[in-house]
């Protein structure tokens, strides 16, 4: 069964930055397209950045040129460096590659003003 381990949260201010980490056993990243997902209090989970088999990355438009999502093939982990960030960006992080149907635990974001 796959496992997906998400970490690196906390509380930040404003401005301040955040790497995520997601690591997975039983799935090869490499061979998958994988998401890392954010839900807000009283919102629905929305799609923050992805990175494909071949590296090829897209962002939501309220992250872009602000966080970074990246993949250590070596470590099988993909991660979300998060900068420059804002209140908005609070919310529970979640990594997920397209073959899995299920999610992680997550990891909380909190930035504060």
């Amino acid at each position: 069964q796959v496992q997906l381990v998400e970490s690196g949260g906390g509380l930040v201010q404003a401005g301040g930055s955040l790497r995520l980490s997601c690591a997975a056993s039983g799935i090869d990243f490499r061979i998958d397209v994988v998401g890392w997902y954010r839900q807000a209090p009283g919102k629905q989970r929305e799609l923050v950045a992805t990175i494909s088999l071949t590296g090829s990355t897209n962002y939501a438009d309220s992250v872009k040129g602000r966080f970074t999502i990246s993949r250590d093939n070596a470590k099988n982990t993909v991660y979300l460096q998060m900068n420059s960030l804002k209140l908005e960006d609070t919310g529970m992080y979640y990594c997920k590659p397209n073959s899995v149907g299920y999610w992680g635990q997550g990891t909380q974001v909190t930035v504060s003003s």
